[in-house]
């Protein structure tokens, strides 16, 4: 069984043969190569091993090591594993001869031939070693290898089924991933600018296009430049490469789907595109035909080393691990003989690796059930036996009795018991799982102290081994006579199986599954997604049932593939339904099913066996997508860590490197060795100390440029970023600017990080794309920040880092420590890198539906640890999150208070960007009405999002373990009430966010925890936080004099008044006139004192004033105590008039060409018009009256009012109908989200009444004032559905005209 932690198999093969390979048969599973880790060697490890390259060279000559055994198939076309191997795989229950001959080492045991059925060892053979023949005792591993024939057999099928000439299968390159849109995303008629680079000319050939025009008539408008004649062209043979990355656009969909031109719109960056033919289009990763004439990869392997790879790992210290484990394992064998000789080797191996001792204990299963634990301190022992089926007991799980230890050669115990359980074997489930849980008593004498003898009363689980019940041995008898072993030894660690089940969340009780069964067939026809509940509520999966079961499975209605995924959970073991669930998956497409290949790697682990419909599919469409197969690669690659299915996966990841060609495998073997590098450098660097990082840095990076010297690498973030250099790079941590392979393209930001476990970033990334995708497809764009993020190993990553973007930390600093209680920060920024209005205006609108995106996304995923140095903003004004490190409600504690108090991030800063200033406007409207959009469309997918969670919790990722995890999920996404009631759910949120204190103060800490003096800002940063850019004396001219000439009220983006400077420059008859806010010459004062500490500076104006800040009075003040502070520092030193901080300072920038803005409108006389959106809906015999908003409220006095909604239901003479929502303070336009209810009404009674709306001001100190109201006939609405977005225009009244009712 390959989830056993250790069997008796023996890890090493047997030696290699002396006599050339043709003298004996070739297993026709030979071309199957499945070292999955340990490929292209170093040139060093190479030359150590003369004696190997010579036995390697005496086969074959290949480059390619994968092609070290390339031989033709041989004639025996044996299906069954040569005896000798299936003798060398096991551990016999004799002592077995030393063998004679050269040691084995890799490249020896990638050489030694299969021996078929029908040959027979010669007498050298056996004076060798190799000639052992099998014996009864071993039928078990035989049985385990056969399994691996089988899988053989239909990998080598599968390879049949890809030809290397089918371009379709075969293309060679990367295609661009698509991503559909529901209507288009809304882009009907929508144009873009396309670039497009020819040969033919030295220009790009460039024209708009629609978003959703194919790209097949975009290459036919390109050709016409090239092509006078168009009858004579195949357009077919054209493809339009993306520029800069190693990907073409797929032909047959349209271009604004591609994910490169949704991203290019995203940002608003040219989309640049190369036309190529096939002819000339670099298909470096297609397979190709072998030497031998056979499709590409024709590598034969011996079953032999098939097996020997299967059971190799990835790393030195799994390795010698292993190698220890295995001595251990051939002493237990031969009677418990260990020598001083052999203790003494072990010792030396283990201190030449350095590899850490454990003292945690380590359980091995036997063929018979024979356990050998490594501990010492226990005083007994007891076994408890469980049988289980689709997670679940069948029985009540039996405890052996407890036993103690004696002492031979080694500790042992033995229980001499009969364990039963009263059910026939052809009664059991065929996927039924024995687990056996070993637990030790502690021993109370292990510790002098009496305080920890209490402590070590209880019992520790020692480890756990399962086994499925069509593995067992073919008596079919489940009782064992066991004669149990306990070795003791403190030195070695074997990681423990678990059994085959994870909990996942289920609110259903025994009666509601005892519904959902009766019910299967009404189920079937109205609601065919409940398969997967109804499939766990069958009441028995016996032979008995399963006959009626998997009728019901093949009559039932085929499943969306997302929602089949639920089938390949843990709580369904029997291998029809994961077929039938596999075939319904296989209809996604290859770049849906990109999103979802993590949980379809996990859900491996619960296959009962390695041949399965599952891994095939996976395999097959890595055969036909190298996106796939590249990304398959890297989580096999991160899965063979796994300690209880580590195997399993590198068989698996054996077969993906068989199949995907030599090309691609070279290239990942390039890829991982560069991961190798950059861990190497990584970790020196940060285990130097500060002052010696630079240098630790810049000497590890020389073997880095060392590799990109040799040759260009392909990425592991995605297999079209081809780098072949790099810039340079910052210490800690480690970031990369590396420069591109494609000269069209520029350069690729990458960080690569140690010491953090990346898949909980993964994990989270994944679920914020596949929300993407969701609202994507629903016609909602919230411009996400999607980027990648790849874990390469254990603690180790990369990921990709997003341009032009800085955490709000740093944007917050530059108004001080305590700029995270300021309001502007974030729009002031925005404003600089966005001087124009309409640039200013797009980037609030990308920050707006952003920040939309990222509220709804952080609270149903839970993300934790929110401060200002994990959330990014970039100058487009696209909000991001980075560092997942807290997830699913996991929160930060601060002693025993949570970090996290709020929902999520919204702060006060964040809002004065969405609404354009200090007052809430209709554009906070617009947010609230986005997030609860994008909150209901999740909510409508809340199985996937729970399904995707459920299949990772075996992943070990430390805060998703299971149900308990799943929970705060299913209760942030509220899956049970309307989407009204979400509405209004959600909204409350966003009150609760926003108005919360503990967020700014938790930013506010970690700025003082970040806070570190460095000055001015380096010479790529903005020395003032409203210019872009720096600029000196040189490009200016000199300054003969500056005054406050006047100042000007302006109102954008709120009443304030602003000093017109006049300056007059050297060489200009003209001066200049710029406009600068008290504020920003505050700003010029602060920054001089830091760059000056020992110059005399003048004195700056108090910014204290008595009373209203913005009159013209204080303006006026203002203007004559800047004007002195201008003049006086005019006169300062050289040093200081001279500087570029005073220059840029006094640099035009865009808002200096404007104009005065014009005032607000006051109120007219006369009738003003009004909005107010409301949801109308009926059930239950009860109508629902949700007010939403409303916009442009106009007070009598034009003072902001504040606005609440009454409500009656005409007629009403008692008044007894009246409803109010709560009060909204000093607002036009006021957000309520808030539900009026009428029960007892049916709709008859309701087609005869009116609903009267009426907006009223509530004050303190005089009576309530009416603003406006309207009647509705109630028999206008539909209301057998919920009418959602209905804006009813209603007139206020007259401003002066009275109190309303």
């Amino acid at each position: 069984m390959d989830s056993a932690p250790a069997s008796t198999v023996s890890l090493a093969p047997n030696p290699p043969p002396q006599q050339p390979a043709e003298a004996s048969g070739i297993s026709r599973f030979e071309w199957l190569d499945l070292d999955p880790l340990t490929k292209r060697k170093a040139e060093n490890e190479e030359a150590s091993l003369p004696s190997a390259e010579a036995v390697t060279e005496a086969v074959v000559s290949a480059g390619d090591p994968w092609e070290a055994v390339l031989e033709t198939e041989g004639n025996s076309g044996s299906s069954s594993p040569p005896s000798e191997v299936k003798a060398s795989l096991s551990v016999r229950s004799q002592p077995r001869r030393a063998s004679a001959g050269a040691a084995v080492t890799r490249s020896h045991s990638l050489n030694i031939p299969g021996t078929s059925s029908q040959h027979k060892p010669n007498n050298q053979d056996k004076g060798k070693g190799r000639g052992v023949t099998k014996r009864a005792a071993l039928e078990d591993e035989e049985a385990q290898n056969l399994e691996v024939v089988t899988f053989c057999e239909d990998v080598a099928t599968l390879r049949s089924r890809f030809p290397h000439d089918d371009v379709s299968t075969n293309p060679g390159y990367v295609l661009s991933p698509v991503i559909a849109q529901k209507d288009g995303g809304g882009d009907s008629g929508f144009t873009v600018k396309v670039s497009i680079e020819i040969s033919e000319s030295q220009q790009p050939v460039t024209f708009t296009c629609d978003v959703s025009s194919p790209v097949e008539l975009l290459i036919s408008q390109t050709l016409c430049w090239i092509h006078d004649d168009l009858d004579q062209v195949d357009f077919s043979s054209y493809l339009l490469k993306v520029c800069g990355q190693e990907e073409v656009l797929q032909n047959k969909h349209s271009l604004g789907s591609h994910e490169y031109v949704q991203n290019c719109r995203k940002w608003e960056s040219e989309i640049r595109l190369q036309l190529l033919s096939h002819s000339t289009m670099r298909r470096d990763l297609a397979r190709v035909v072998s030497p031998t004439g056979q499709d590409d990869p024709s590598v034969n392997l011996s079953f032999q080393t098939f097996i020997y790879f299967f059971c190799r790992s990835g790393t030195q210290y799994k390795t010698v691990d292993r190698v220890v484990q295995t001595v251990k394992n051939l002493c237990c064998a031969l009677d418990e003989v260990e020598t001083q000789a052999i203790t003494d080797a072990v010792k030396r191996l283990r201190r030449s690796v350095n590899l850490p001792r454990t003292r945690s204990p380590e359980v091995v299963l036997y063929t018979k059930l024979i356990f050998v634990v490594f501990c010492f301190s226990y005083e007994k022992y007891y076994l408890m036996c469980a049988l289980t089926h689709n997670g679940k007991n069948l029985f009540k799980p039996v405890q052996s009795k407890k036993v103690g230890t004696y002492k031979s050669f080694f500790y042992h115990i033995k229980w001499d018991e009969l364990i039963n359980f009263p059910i026939a074997v052809a009664l059991l489930p065929l996927e039924s799982i024995l687990s056996l849980s070993l637990f030790g008593v502690l021993n109370q004498n292990a510790s002098g102290s009496p305080d920890s003898n209490k402590q070590r009363k209880a019992v520790e689980l020692l480890g756990k081994v399962s086994m499925p019940h069509c593995c067992g041995k073919k008596s079919g008898q489940l009782k064992t006579r066991q004669r149990n072993k306990l070795s003791l030894s403190p030195n070695t660690y074997i990681p423990s199986l678990s059994p085959l089940y994870l909990r996942s969340i289920s609110r259903l009780k025994r009666a509601d599954h005892q519904l959902l069964w009766d019910q299967r067939q009404y189920c079937r026809r109205d609601h065919p997604s409940s398969l997967p509940k109804v499939l766990a509520s069958a009441p028995s999966w016996d032979w008995a049932s399963m006959a009626h079961i998997h009728s019901l499975l093949h009559h039932w209605p085929p499943l969306a593939p997302v929602t089949a995924l639920e089938l390949l959970d843990s709580k369904f073991a029997d291998t029809e339904v994961r077929s039938v669930a596999v075939s319904w998956i296989e209809k996604s497409t290859d770049d849906e099913l990109a999103d979802y290949l993590p949980q379809l790697v996990q859900a491996l682990k619960f296959e009962c066996h390695l041949k399965n419909s599952l891994v095939m599919f996976l395999l097959s469409r890595a055969q036909g997508n190298i996106y796939i197969a590249h990304q398959l690669y890297w989580l096999l690659k991160d899965a063979v860590q796994d300690p209880a299915w580590g195997r399993r996966y590198e068989r698996v990841l054996g077969a993906l490197l068989c199949l995907c060609g030599g090309r691609l495998r070279a290239e990942l073997e390039k890829q991982t060795h560069l991961v190798t590098l950059l861990g190497s450098v990584a970790e020196r660097v940060r285990q130097a100390g500060g002052s010696t990082r630079q240098v630790a840095l810049q000497e590890s990076l020389e073997n880095v440029q060392n590799f990109f010297h040799r040759n260009s690498c392909r990425l592991p973030l995605s297999p079209s970023l081809v780098a072949c250099s790099f810039f340079n790079s910052n210490a800690v941590p480690l970031k990369l600017a590396l420069v591109n392979a494609d000269p069209l393209g520029e350069e690729i930001n990458v960080m690569f990080k140690v010491g953090e476990d990346l898949r909980q970033d993964m994990l989270a990334l994944q679920m914020i794309r596949i929300m993407d995708r969701i609202w994507l497809q629903e016609g909602l764009d919230l411009r996400i920040v999607n980027f990648k993020c790849i874990s390469t190993g254990k603690d180790k990553g990369m990921v990709e880092l997003v341009p032009s973007s800085d955490t709000l930390r740093k944007i917050q600093v530059e108004y001080g420590v305590t700029g995270s209680f300021k309001d502007k920060p974030l729009a002031e920024w925005l404003r600089k890198y966005n001087p124009a209005e309409d640039e200013y205006e797009k980037a609030s609108e990308n920050f707006i539906y952003s920040c939309a995106g990222c509220c709804v996304a952080t609270y149903v995923l839970g993300i934790c640890d929110r401060h200002n140095d994990n959330i990014m903003l970039r100058s487009t004004g696209h909000m991001f999150h980075i560092d997942f490190g807290k997830f699913l409600g996991h929160a930060q504690m601060f002693g025993s208070f949570k970090r996290d108090r709020a929902p999520f991030v919204l702060t006060s800063d964040m809002a004065y960007v969405i609404n354009g200033g200090e007052r809430p406007t209709s554009r906070f409207q617009l947010f609230v009405d986005l997030c609860s959009q994008a909150y209901n469309l999740i909510r409508k997918h809340s199985g996937l999002f729970l399904n995707l969670l459920s299949l990772m919790t075996s992943s070990g990722l430390p805060e998703l373990t299971g149900s308990q995890d799943l929970k705060y999920v299913y209760d942030a996404l509220q899956p049970h009430n309307t989407d009204a009631e979400a509405t209004i759910f959600f909204t409350r949120l966003i009150e609760s966010s926003l108005g919360s204190v503990a967020t700014k103060f938790n930013f506010f800490i970690h700025n003082l925890a970040q806070l570190r003096f460095t000055g001015l800002p380096a010479n790529d940063e903005p020395i003032l936080s409203f210019s872009p850019k720096t600029y000196t004396l040189k490009q200016e001219g000199r300054i003969i004099h500056a005054s406050i000439f006047s100042f000007q009220k302006r109102y954008n983006p709120d009443k304030h008044y602003t000093y017109v400077v006049r300056i007059l420059r050297e060489g200009q008859n003209e001066p200049q006139f710029v406009f600068r806010t008290f504020d920003e010459f505050q700003e010029l004062h602060n920054k001089l004192t830091i760059l000056f500490p020992l110059w005399k500076l003048p004195s700056f104006p108090n910014k204290m004033v008595l009373g209203r800040t913005h009159i013209k009075d204080v303006a006026a003040k203002r203007k004559v105590e800047l004007n002195n502070y201008v003049h006086n520092l005019m006169r300062s030193s050289t040093e200081v008039t001279q500087c570029d901080l005073i220059y840029t300072f006094f640099h035009p920038i865009a808002r200096d060409d404007k104009t005065e803005d014009p005032p607000p409108l006051s109120p007219a006389s006369g009738r003003v018009e009004g909005e107010v959106k409301l949801s109308v809906s009926y059930r239950n015999s009860t109508l629902f009256i949700m007010v939403m908003h409303i916009r442009d409220l106009v007070s009598e006095d034009g003072t902001d009012p504040n606005p609440y909604v009454k409500t009656y239901l005409l007629p009403d003479p008692h008044k007894t109908s009246k409803r109010k929502t709560k009060i909204s303070r000093k607002t036009r336009n006021p957000t309520f989200n808030e539900m009026l209810v009428y029960s007892g009404y049916s709709k008859e009674t309701l087609g005869l009444r009116e609903l009267q709306l009426s907006v009223l001001s509530a004050e303190s100190l005089r009576e309530n004032y009416y603003l406006g109201g309207i009647t509705l006939r109630l028999k206008d609405f539909d209301l057998s559905k919920e009418t959602w977005c209905f804006h009813i225009v209603f007139t206020t009244w007259e401003p002066g005209f009275g109190n309303g009712p």
